[in-house]
């Protein structure tokens, strides 16, 4: 095995089965995606590190044990059309391809996108794609959606996302309030447009600046 491979082995033994992830298909998923492919060249040696990786420009891609954790509490099954919002260079929009349907990745930096669909069609992915957008504006065209995943912590979660879910879609985000070092991970579930939500788990998981508006949809 080369080094990448070691790495990555390692990462789902001891940071995603460590961290209560159990689902065999997730695991595989990040069992099989080459995380190295998705960041900068000078942090490749890195790519493997259990925290959250800057990738420039004020991104960074979501540690591997709260990733695998947000992405098996959704429950993502092979009927799922999914929003990946946030999805950076494409590396969440990967994993999910290999357990949803479908799955579109939102990102506003067109250097990230062009690296999320260099690295989705080297793994041959054809059910997944990644398109320029405002984060907060979702991607509406393609609605309606049975899942979204916002990936970064969020002040607030504008209603027009759970506009775009099907009744009876979820959401799953890391909401935080300014100034708190902690963050609270929660599902959100929608009902005859009602919205209902679960916390999950607390998260260190850093902010996304496009969602650091003072008003919103929030529980």
């Amino acid at each position: 095995m080369d080094n990448f491979a070691v790495a990555r082995q390692n990462m789902v033994d001891n940071q995603i089965r460590a961290n209560k992830v159990t689902d065999p298909a997730l695991i595989e998923a990040f069992s099989s995606i080459p995380r190295e492919d998705f960041v900068p060249p000078d942090k490749e040696a890195v790519a493997y590190v259990d925290e959250d990786l800057p990738i420039g420009e004020g991104r960074f891609l979501i540690e591997p044990m709260v990733m695998s954790r947000l992405l098996q509490e959704a429950n993502i099954n092979e009927a799922d059309i999914v929003l990946d919002v946030g999805c950076c260079t494409g590396y969440s929009t990967a994993i999910i391809s290999r357990l949803a349907a479908s799955v579109i990745g939102i990102d506003e930096r067109q250097s990230h996108i062009d690296t999320a669909n260099k690295n989705l069609a080297k793994l041959e992915i054809d059910n997944a794609g990644v398109i320029l957008r405002d984060l907060v504006d979702g991607y509406s065209e393609q609605m309606p959606y049975s899942l979204i995943i916002i990936n970064g912590a969020v002040q607030y979660i504008p209603e027009n996302l759970f506009d775009q879910l099907i009744d009876g879609g979820r959401l799953i985000a890391i909401v935080k309030e300014r100034g708190e070092k902690l963050g609270k991970a929660k599902i959100y579930s929608k009902l005859t447009n009602s919205i209902s939500s679960r916390f999950l788990f607390d998260a260190g998981t850093p902010s996304i600046r496009s969602f650091s508006k003072a008003h919103g949809f929030q529980f």
